[in-house]
């Protein structure tokens, strides 16, 4: 159990800025229909709105290795789709299934499960080489973080709000989008989680996780979210805006 640090709320988060006066870089993530807050859905995670959107699946491990959901699907005797749900992909129906769940797992395939929050870090580095071609604003980004994370007390610290959560703003480069994090680092052990949400200055793309997920989802252009599809180390398929989280 993670104690939660009672000093002030830092300046720096990893090398992002902790914006404590002007939230107005993230009121467009606020601003959605009254009749629908979207809570649930790929739109109410992410953002409405844009051309395109993809699921990136968080790998399942064995020992230190990545495993993709597909990999792990073969092994069952099933398939991946972009509505696929962990639990159902191994054979649990309608359980929800922790990380620390004592699930069996299948020796030699996966012994441990996706990881459940914002996006890992590992998978954030190949995210950041792709996005990077996708906006004209690169050095100028936000990020939203959940103020339910324990790393630290964020008592009196502005927020916006998503729905469903109220998001920390920060800001830096999309290169610094990752430096929470420490290279294998265990959120269990102390490491701060990685911003829930991402967006350049130029809004051309927004990156979206919680802590309740085992998925990364991005909105973006057309082009964007097919380099997305075609890159290696991403386990990624094309889903609608209006389609249920995982």
């Amino acid at each position: 159990m993670r104690l939660v640090d009672q000093s002030p709320s830092p300046s720096l988060y990893g090398r992002l800025r902790v914006e404590r006066r002007d939230l107005s870089p993230a009121r467009w993530l606020e601003q959605r229909p009254p009749h629908d807050d979207g809570f649930g859905t790929v739109a109410g995670v992410c953002a409405p709105g844009f051309d395109a959107y993809a699921r990136v699946l968080h790998p399942a491990w064995l020992g230190a290795r990545p495993v993709r959901w597909d990999q792990v699907a073969a092994a069952y005797g099933r398939s991946v789709s972009a509505a696929t749900r962990w639990h159902e992909l191994i054979g649990f129906g309608g359980r929800l299934l922790y990380r620390n769940d004592d699930t069996p797992t299948l020796p030699g395939v996966w012994d441990e499960h996706p990881d459940e929050g914002p996006t890992p870090a590992h998978l954030a580095r190949t995210l950041i080489s792709v996005l990077s071609r996708h906006t004209r604003t690169p050095d100028r980004c936000w990020y939203g973080l959940w103020e339910g994370y324990g790393q630290y007390n964020w008592d009196g610290c502005p927020v916006f709000r998503t729905p469903g959560r109220d998001e920390i703003l920060l800001s830096g480069p999309l290169d610094d989008a990752d430096s929470p994090a420490s290279p294998g680092g265990d959120p269990d052990e102390g490491v701060p989680e990685l911003p829930d949400l991402w967006w350049p200055d130029d809004r051309a793309w927004c990156v979206a996780g919680d802590v309740d997920l085992v998925s990364t989802y991005v909105g973006g252009s057309a082009a964007c979210v097919a380099d997305l599809l075609a890159t290696p180390g991403l386990e990624a398929y094309e889903i609608a805006e209006t389609s249920a989280v995982d």
